[in-house]
């Protein structure tokens, strides 16, 4: 499998995140809003994922940003369901 350079991945998302602050600072403003869009889609082609959320989630997983508490569905989704909880 082919896996994503990860500064390409952090540069995303730190994209991803300061046009995030943008839009919702400014949400009427479209150029914002379509510059949060093409990054989104850019993570969610990246990270073969059909949701921003998704990506993200699978993006901070890969770069080891993966928060502290995660759901025991999402580990056992990882592991095929295998993980002795």
């Amino acid at each position: 499998m082919l896996l994503p350079d990860k500064s390409l991945v952090v540069s995303l998302l730190r994209r991803y995140r300061a046009w995030e602050v943008v839009v919702l600072a400014e949400p009427h403003d479209l150029t914002s809003r379509r510059h949060l869009e093409d990054v989104a889609y850019t993570l969610c082609v990246l990270m073969g994922q059909r949701t921003t959320r998704d990506a993200i989630t699978e993006a901070e997983f890969y770069l080891g940003w993966a928060r502290s508490v995660v759901s025991a569905a999402v580990v056992r989704s990882r592991d095929g369901g295998n993980s002795a909880s």
